[in-house]
């Protein structure tokens, strides 16, 4: 699955999407199948949940983490380094974990043009159905329209990471996956996979197909876990 994707993923989504988690997913799994791997935190809006929250962790995982200047601290303030400026133009996997919406995408269109002279990049909108704002397709398309505007990068597939949280059944993820192909064919774009918690998996593959089924760790946590 991985090896179908470009050597640049940016992933993006609505506030409670999952794509933080998914990008460390993804960053991890590359950096076990022997890849140089480079994880860019650009939410650079929302002081929650974000990959820079995980500075240890992929530093024990040899994976190099590109933040904003102020992460990890109590100042609001929207600066980015210009360390991935340089990352970009080289053959290492990068995942850029961008802002839940188009305030928080507005980062990512710094980069856009350096993103197409470097081959162009997979971008991923991740779905949470059971999430306010992107139960419909409709609504899920009008966030991704706002979020490709403010990044000038379009997605080029669809992720299914609907969820409950540690309350998620198998019936749970596969009563959203009508929902997530209705919203990859408003789109135009393939849905690429479902994400699925991995004490779920087994369970879920006699439902999907299993090159359907991408298998995650949950690495976020509630304030209070």
């Amino acid at each position: 699955m991985l090896e179908r994707l470009k050597r640049i993923i940016v992933v993006v989504g609505h506030y409670g999407s999952g794509k933080t988690n998914l990008a460390v997913n993804l960053a991890i799994d590359y950096r076990n199948a022997g890849k140089e791997v480079v994880l860019a935190d650009l939410d650079i809006v929302n002081p929650y949940f974000r990959s820079a929250d995980f500075a240890e962790l992929l530093k024990q995982q040899g994976i190099e983490l590109v933040a904003p200047v102020y992460a990890g601290t109590n100042l609001d303030i929207p600066a980015v380094t210009a360390r991935l400026d340089s990352l970009l133009d080289t053959d290492k996997q990068v995942i850029i974990d961008v802002g839940g919406d188009d305030a928080g995408a507005a980062a990512l269109g710094r980069y856009s043009a350096l993103i197409a002279q470097a081959g162009g990049c997979e971008m991923l909108y991740v779905l949470n159905g059971y999430r306010y704002l992107t139960r419909t397709a409709e609504q899920a398309e009008q966030i991704l329209l706002e979020i490709q505007q403010a990044s000038r990068l379009s997605v080029s597939g669809v992720v299914n990471n609907s969820n409950l949280a540690k309350a998620t059944t198998v019936q749970d993820i596969l009563n959203t996956i009508p929902f997530a192909q209705q919203t990859a064919e408003h789109i135009g774009v393939p849905l690429l996979f479902t994400a699925v918690s991995r004490p779920l998996v087994s369970e879920t593959a006699r439902c999907l197909p299993e090159d359907t089924i991408y298998p995650v760790d949950i690495y976020i946590k509630k304030p209070w876990e």
